[in-house]
């Protein structure tokens, strides 16, 4: 009994100690922030795939929520240090929590009516009607500039006032522990049986006595309380919120972490929040493209890896756990230069054609590219970029059916283990 417990309760150890041991090993204040982003962006993450993987409801709003969430946090943070309220940090989170509830409850009555594109399209509306009256309610959303707000105004917590960054990261830490036990512990209920359910066959759920649209309208609101969790810790984190948080361009930053990850695995959200938001702050540092590789990347999940980066995982722990994976080394081995290849060339056509188009009329056609200077407008650095991207595709075409090859011989030698 005792092993069967310490084996329950070892991945959720490992994970606090991950969180305790972090800041000892990535020190720096970027770092600490880039991780306490990341906290948030998994709470977030989480919370739309309630809706998305549990419940399969493809929302284009989920923004809203946290949004939301985030400006009415900050304006009760507002009011709490103006009346000096001894309310500390830790428990702001919270009131984004209600906020979201409240918002999601309200929409949720109308969103949740129907399913599949309809509901996308009303997630859709709603999140455009609310974006737009950001720059309509002033007073509320702070027009242009937003609302900005001071943490370290707050009661202290224990002493606390949370002005150092590593104060705030162990505070996203322990939110994001918390929230991420409790939507896991959430999936394992029979609700979270029932929701998926009503994503695979809702008019089977029905027959057997259950309200697809009520498991739906609760899914929505569970996901809408976490969003505005997110919203509230991204209040204390940045001590400000603006329209850009509930528009559509969180909204779909937010779905792209999901698929990437991988939507079919309740981690997959965690992986694809920590690469996204990784990637979202060093390459906006590297290029003012890092959108664009952005849209590339969610393409290529969605025609190649369409279980994500999670689901692929999944593939190669099953393969390793069966002493199966050295099977796949060589034609991993024997490809990866054909993907080196065309990647870098890749990259070389969008920075060049980037520079050229947005960047020549300031700056000259003078750039320079993986640390060598080039000119935007000759023909000698696009004629290596297409002959690395063409060698690439090529390769990796005629290569690719060892790789398949590869994994029939896992696969069969994983199926005869399973039969006997």
């Amino acid at each position: 009994m005792t092993s069967t417990i310490l084996r329950a309760l070892s991945p959720w150890l490992l994970l606090a100690l991950l969180f305790a041991l972090a800041p000892q090993a990535f020190p720096s204040a970027s770092a600490l922030t880039m991780m306490s982003v990341m906290g948030v962006m998994i709470i977030f993450a989480l919370s739309y795939n309630i809706l998305l993987g549990q419940t399969g409801l493809l929302s284009f709003g989920h923004a809203v929520y946290y949004g939301l969430g985030g400006f009415v946090t900050i304006h009760a943070m507002n009011a709490i240090i103006h009346a000096k309220l001894n309310l500390p940090a830790p428990f702001l989170p919270l009131i984004g929590g209600l906020a979201g509830l409240a918002f999601g409850a309200l929409f949720g009555l109308v969103s949740t009516k129907r399913a599949g594109i309809v509901f996308s399209m009303i997630s859709l509306g709603l999140g455009e009607l609310v974006s737009s009256s950001s720059f309509i309610l002033r007073s509320f959303f702070g027009g242009e500039e937003g609302i900005t707000t001071n943490r370290t105004k707050l009661a202290p917590f224990f002493g606390h006032k949370f002005g150092p960054q590593i104060e705030v990261y162990y505070l996203v830490a322990v939110w994001c522990f918390v929230c991420i036990v409790a939507m896991y512990a959430l999936t394992r209920t029979p609700f979270g049986r029932m929701c998926n359910a009503v994503r695979d066959n809702p008019e089977r759920a029905e027959f057997i006595g259950y309200s697809p649209r009520m498991l739906r309208f609760i899914s929505f609101c569970f996901a809408a309380f976490f969003a505005g969790v997110a919203g509230g810790l991204a209040v204390l984190n940045f001590e400000i919120m603006n329209a850009q948080q509930l528009g559509a361009q969180q909204s779909s930053l937010v779905l792209v972490m999901a698929y990437v990850g991988g939507a079919g695995f309740f981690f997959g959200p965690i992986i694809g929040a920590v690469i996204m938001t990784f990637l979202q702050i060093t390459l906006s540092d590297l290029t003012s493209a890092w959108q664009l590789y952005f849209g590339l990347l969610f393409i290529a999940v969605v025609l190649y890896a369409p279980g994500g980066v999670a689901g692929w995982l999944m593939l190669h722990a099953e393969a390793a756990r069966r002493g199966e994976l050295w099977r796949l080394a060589p034609a991993y081995a024997l490809i990866a230069p054909a993907f080196a290849a065309g990647l870098i060339g890749a990259v070389m056509i969008v920075e060049l054609a980037h520079h050229l188009f947005d960047q020549a009329l300031d700056e000259g056609s003078a750039m320079r590219l993986f640390g060598v200077d080039v000119d935007a407008a000759s023909m000698a650095p696009w004629l290596v970029a297409l002959l690395l991207l063409g060698a690439g595709i090529g390769l990796g075409r005629l290569l690719w059916p060892r790789v398949g090859d590869a994994w029939g011989v896992v696969a069969a030698r994983l199926n005869r283990a399973a039969a006997a």
